[in-house]
């Protein structure tokens, strides 16, 4: 399947499928969790996009094994959302938490902190997990503009990327956390990872202000949520025609569906 897109913007290479892996932990065995990731890679899936909410720290951890094995892909970590504990959790301790915080929240409960001392800590412990010395994207997680210092962010992120630690950074979410930072021209939003969807044309947004779209994803969960008549098959072949300069994050818990997006890909390069 392997196909690459220059991001733009960026020196970075990306496959056009990339692999995100906020259900991870979802799947109970670290044996299986891996077993997909390799699958993701075999399937020519280069890039993979996680934080350290994501099975709170789980998904960075079973992913470091796999980017040990294979230096040439290209990862994506997140700051400003983190989990409740600074351990990184269990398969059951995730279950376990999340079930029992629907009864006391504060156990599940996301931490939000954009103060650059918490995003430096946190980055050494992305890096440690994911097992490498470069972060290729790191990303603002949902960032809300008005709890940034940007000159701040800026300063750091710019340091970070000249001692080596990540090549590019840039802010990831839903648009409405985006598009705040577009109207004022922030320098934080060097790369953009934002939802759309075949139905509401939510990254329009950024054509409009001159950005071209880079890493989008949602198309799949959108058409579920809004009852879409088209096939999965569709839906995904519509988003490769959207997002035609960058790459778009698809996510499953099957094998299987890696081979389909890899079928579907094909069809893109004719």
């Amino acid at each position: 399947m392997e196909q690459r897109n220059n991001l733009p913007n960026t020196d970075l290479c990306l496959s056009r499928l990339a692999f995100g892996t906020a259900s991870l932990h979802h799947l109970i065995s670290s044996h299986s969790r891996r077993e997909l990731l390799a699958a993701a890679v075999s399937q020519g899936i280069t890039h993979f996009d996680t934080a350290p909410i994501y099975g709170f720290g789980l998904s960075e951890r079973e992913l470091g094994e796999v980017l040990a094995a294979e230096p040439s892909l290209t990862v994506a970590s997140k700051v400003g959302l983190y989990p409740p504990t600074n351990e990184v959790a269990t398969w059951s301790g995730v279950i376990g938490r999340k079930a029992i915080g629907k009864l006391y929240p504060p156990l599940s409960k996301v931490n939000i902190d954009f103060s650059v001392r918490t995003a430096e800590a946190s980055l050494g412990s992305s890096l440690r997990r994911l097992r490498r010395e470069r972060l290729d994207i790191l990303f603002l997680h949902e960032p809300n503009i008005d709890l940034i210092e940007t000159e701040e962010w800026h300063k750091w992120l710019c340091k970070e990327r000249d001692r080596g630690r990540l090549r590019a950074f840039g802010i990831a979410g839903a648009i409405t956390h985006i598009e705040p930072f577009l109207s004022v021209t922030s320098p934080l939003a060097q790369v953009i990872q934002t939802a759309d969807s075949i139905e509401r044309r939510e990254a329009d947004r950024l054509l409009h202000a001159q950005r071209p779209l880079q890493i989008t994803y949602g198309y799949l969960a959108s058409a579920i949520r809004s009852g879409s008549h088209l096939e999965p098959r569709e839906v995904l072949i519509r988003a490769l025609q959207r997002n035609q300069t960058g790459t778009i994050l698809v996510s499953t818990r099957y094998k299987q569906h890696l081979s389909d997006y890899s079928s579907i890909l094909k069809l893109d390069r004719k």
